[in-house]
């Protein structure tokens, strides 16, 4: 909802409780239409009204047509899906929203002359907010008092920061980089510039995932292929074999069954549920779920050293004063109180310079930003101060300047200087000339656990490359206490030119002196050069960085900016979480493209016999009831299980082919399996039910042996899990082979049988050696990405 822009609220008063209630009765309230997690009704809806569900509601419909009721036994297993599916995603829903209502983004807002802390959905029209350096702007508005330098590129995907000063409008979705500001909303919820252009989809790209990519494209070739697939299997079986309506529709159910990958969509639903609630656990919020997947296949962590390998808590641990006319404490403690800038640094050196003794009066100030370097104030006849890097700061060097600012960067410290001019800022251009009064040093202690993080990384094959705004040798220095491997290796980025970071970003792990523009580039860079990335960042400079990154992540004491863009919230600020994260997010994929393996096998060979029974074969050779029992103990329940085990290994190769490669083998195995049993039928008296039960058991045998290489090497469940699957096939053909369809075989048919058994694994290693030989996987890579 938008009001007249010429309506300004008190910015000394702001909104009264009552106006407040006025608007929010009105609709005009912050309340935007897209949600950060499903509802409930959208969890049920897409778990019920599903094409596969329509198409098993129809298959079963048929089923219930002729009476054979006891092949609707497979329904059983779409119903265990069905309800186990909503529950995970409830389950994982209640944990995400309670972590989401903790970390949820708060703003500073003006009501009945106080300052109160609201969540950004609490806003209402006219409201006055405080903005600082750090604020992600949650509505449009315009600057009542103040001034802010603003980065608008996650809305416009311009990266130059923009001055708004009193009257200028700032856009949702834009964040401060520095300055101060009270400013009024003028649009909310659904109004706000960003959420129109959320609408038509111009801004926050989808996160890149081959796990869904994948599993869509399955779905979309087996839903193109199975209802005209029906028809003419039906068509076939009742018009040209004459086979009859019961006989034709159990043979083309059973076939569609087979094809329906019906587990596949809801283990990766669970699997990745069950990741985003495994991280919870760890105080870490999954923000979207298929960053879980990106985490599994990272080769470069970029990162920015302060809390993350430092502790972020910043402390003044010596001043070197080169004039002792000047008092440095009492004009930091000047100018800290007009720039009033809230990062670990400035919280520092206020608590170093407690309060001012004098009383100085600002004309002009420039804030901190990462841009710059420095920040700068100009008092009434005192001229200008200025406090930042070195270089950023003086046009020339002086060498005995620079010596003492060398020996203390190599111990790891960070070196400020204060300097000042008797000419005052002129249109925010900081006087030419200055004179160096000072050095201040800071320090950020090493974090204890991040070497040990940092190991396991490298021993992941897992490249870390620390990227910072500090001075070169600072952040070398404390790559080196941190044990960092290759910590020598550094380069100050202010001396690269843009068209070489893409050769830089290769030969270097340490980077100094790093603009918000270069992190963006330098991932992009990585992107280009075949890397995947993950960024860990906490500040406005990170911004577009994490944006440009595969995987980006934040801490929770971050900016709000940072916070709202990453994929991950660290919610404890422990970096030490990482490697937990990393193990979390292999286990996911690796279990699901393992169990994903097991599902193709079954819908590749029942496509596969669907075809031959389309032109070569006279019937299907299982009835549904004979699949559900197949695809239950050697599929269903195996996958189930193997899909929440321990697996960290790191993930490589693209998902689909990576699973297709597993499967085929295995797939190929049971079609030939098949065809060795119609070509016995061929030459001897062989019945349909006794080739209906060779091959199930031949099938079943296939599969128990691909069941047998998913699990090894064994452990104890795995073992467990096999034994139980395998025992209870056999208790089923043994105990209740009628409830099946199945017959005992003639002695003949029974040792053909075992023969084509043993052969299995035997041909199965054949398959695989054919494929190894033809380079069959690589083939098919190239053509996959040509």
């Amino acid at each position: 909802m938008a009001r007249n822009i010429d309506n300004h609220t008190s910015i000394t008063y702001g909104l009264s409780a009552k106006e407040v209630n006025q608007r929010i009765e009105a609709g005009f309230s912050n309340q935007q239409s897209n949600q950060e997690t499903k509802s409930y009704q959208d969890i049920f809806r897409d778990n019920i009204f599903t094409l596969f569900n329509l198409i098993n509601a129809i298959l079963a419909g048929l089923i219930i047509f002729i009476g054979s009721f006891k092949n609707l036994l497979f329904l059983g297993v779409v119903v265990s899906n069905l309800v186990i599916g909503i529950v995970q995603e409830l389950r994982a829903k209640k944990v995400l929203d309670r972590l989401r209502l903790i970390t949820q983004p708060y703003v500073q807002v003006l009501r009945d002359g106080n300052i109160v802390e609201l969540t950004t959905q609490e806003l209402v029209l006219d409201d006055i907010m405080l903005l600082a350096s750090g604020s992600q702007i949650c509505a449009d508005a315009f600057v009542c008092e103040g001034r802010l330098e603003v980065n608008e590129s996650l809305v416009t995907g311009e990266s130059d920061i923009i001055i708004k000063q009193i009257g200028d409008t700032l856009y949702s979705g834009s964040f401060v980089v520095s300055g101060n500001a009270k400013v009024q909303v003028y649009h909310v919820g659904d109004d706000n510039y960003a959420q129109t252009i959320v609408k038509d989809a111009k801004v926050f790209r989808k996160h890149k995932s081959q796990l869904r990519d994948s599993i869509n494209f399955i779905i979309k070739t087996i839903g193109i292929i199975i209802i005209p697939m029906g028809i003419l299997l039906f068509s076939k079986q009742m018009f040209l074999t004459q086979s009859g309506l019961e006989d034709s529709i159990v043979s083309t159910v059973a076939a569609l069954i087979g094809m329906i990958p019906e587990g596949l969509v809801l283990l990766t639903s669970i699997a990745l549920a069950v990741g985003s609630v495994n991280l919870a656990r760890r105080k870490t919020l999954v923000q979207e779920l298929y960053c879980i997947e990106t985490l599994a296949r990272v080769d470069v962590l970029c990162l920015d050293k302060t809390g993350t390998i430092t502790e972020g808590n910043m402390r003044v641990e010596n001043m070197i004063l080169y004039d002792e006319r000047w008092d440095m404490p009492d004009i930091l403690s000047n100018m800290m109180k007009v720039l009033t800038d809230d990062n670990a640094t400035a919280l520092a050196i206020r608590q170093f310079a407690k309060q001012p003794k004098t009383n100085k009066i600002a004309v002009h100030s420039i804030p901190f930003s990462s841009a710059r370097k420095l920040s700068a104030v100009s008092f009434q006849e005192e001229g200008t101060y200025t406090l930042g890097a070195y270089e950023f700061v003086c046009n020339q060097e002086d060498p005995t300047i620079r010596k003492q600012i060398d020996e203390q960067t190599k111990l790891g410290n960070r070196v400020l200087v204060l300097a000042h001019s008797d000419d005052d800022i002129l249109e925010e251009t900081l006087p030419h000339k200055q004179k160096v009064l000072g050095l201040l040093i800071l320090s950020d202690p090493i974090r204890k656990e991040a070497p040990q993080t940092l190991d396991y990384f490298l021993a992941q094959g897992v490249d870390v490359k620390i990227i910072s705004g500090d001075d070169p040798k600072t952040v070398h220095a404390i790559a080196r206490k941190a044990h960092l491997k290759s910590y020598d290796r550094y380069i100050d980025m202010s001396t690269v030119e843009d068209s070489q970071i893409s050769e830089v970003v290769e030969q270097y792990t340490v980077f100094g002196r790093v603009s918000p523009q270069q992190k963006k580039m330098m991932l992009h860079a990585l992107k280009e050069n075949g890397h995947i990335t993950a960024m860990i960042g906490d500040g406005v400079n990170d911004v577009m960085a994490l944006k440009e990154a595969d995987c980006s992540i934040s801490v929770a004491q971050g900016s709000e900016a940072a916070k709202n863009i990453a994929n991950l919230v660290l919610l404890n600020n422990n970096f030490a979480n990482m490697p937990h994260i990393v193990k979390e997010g292999r286990r996911v994929i690796n279990n699901i493209q393992r169990s994903a393996s097991l599902f193709l096998v079954k819908t590749t060979f029942s496509t596969l016999l669907s075809f031959l029974t389309l032109f070569f074969m006279r019937n299907y050779p299982f009835e549904p009831i004979q699949l559900t029992l197949i695809s239950t103990l050697t599929i269903g329940i195996p996958s189930f299980f193997l899909a929440l085990e321990a697996n960290y290994a790191r993930v490589e190769g693209n998902f689909l082919i990576n699973v297709f490669s597993k499967a085929l083998p295995g797939a190929l195995c049971v079609v030939l399996s098949i065809l060795y049993v119609n070509m016995l039928s061929l030459v001897l008296p062989l019945s349909k039910d006794v080739i209906s039960t060779m091959c199930v058991i031949m099938t079943a045998a296939t599969l128990i042996v691909v069941l047998y290489r998913v699990c090894t090497p064994f452990s104890k469940k795995r073992f467990l899990l096999f034994s139980i699957m395998t025992s209870a096939f056999l208790l089923a053909i043994l105990c209740i082979p009628s409830f099946f369809n199945l017959v005992r075989l003639p002695l003949y048919a029974f040792i053909l049988t075992l023969i084509g058994i043993f052969a299995i694994p035997f041909v199965m290693n054949a398959l695989r050696q054919i494929g190894h030989f033809f380079h069959l996987k690589e083939r098919i890579l190239r053509i996959a990405k040509s």
